[in-house]
């Protein structure tokens, strides 16, 4: 039964996440933040406490998530929960499709008109956002982000802590390498090396 879930980051991606999280029938949530007590609220839902707090208070839920939007930062706060024994979960807003033959790693969170299909496989820590989609046979490495209304054609790889930006679109079977970053509105048709910044369509790498 889905009771009581504690979100670490205050954000207004939070707030997206603690909406998906109730649609997906949570009861109770409530937010950890290291800006508490300063901000005791994120939108309608309360902080209650700092991170160290959290630690110490995980047996008080009955799942744990990270609500912030640097893959960075989000892979090393879930790194620091498994290791203390946090039961992290994944959050899937009721409007999304997820296909019962795909896969999703802890932590994930898949929000409100955002599709999977069948065979894909979505690492942990990854968000989905609004709209976006990820099609047949992708493989999404830990702590990607694709952001609203991206499209993942078929059998489309992402390494670890990926950014693919809203609107965006990556051809099907492309490989886009650890850490890059896919701009806003651009259009995918070739292979990304790890590290890359990707604009325009087609898609060309903007110098480091």
């Amino acid at each position: 039964m889905l009771v009581s879930l504690a979100i670490l980051g205050a954000s207004g991606h939070g707030k997206v996440v603690a909406d998906a999280a109730e649609s997906a029938g949570w009861q109770d949530v409530v937010f950890f933040d290291d800006a508490w007590p300063s901000v005791s609220r994120n939108g309608t839902w309360k902080v209650v406490g700092t991170a160290g707090d959290l630690s110490g208070r995980l047996a008080d839920f009955d799942g744990v998530t990270v609500a912030i939007g640097d893959n960075d930062i989000r892979w090393g706060k879930l790194d620091l929960l498994r290791a203390i024994g946090a039961n992290i979960v994944s959050v899937v807003h009721s409007s999304a499709t997820v296909s019962k033959h795909a896969s999703i790693g802890r932590g994930a969170v898949i929000l409100a008109g955002a599709v999977v299909n069948a065979g894909a496989v979505v690492g942990a820590g990854a968000i989905l956002n609004t709209n976006a989609v990820v099609e047949h046979d992708c493989i999404l490495g830990n702590a990607c982000h694709v952001s609203p209304g991206a499209v993942l054609a078929g059998g489309v790889q992402l390494g670890a802590r990926v950014w693919v930006g809203a609107n965006a679109c990556i051809r099907q079977l492309v490989a886009v390498g650890d850490n890059s970053t896919i701009g806003m509105g651009a259009v995918i048709v070739a292979n990304v090396s790890s590290g890359a910044v990707m604009v325009g369509n087609p898609g060309r790498r903007l110098p480091c």
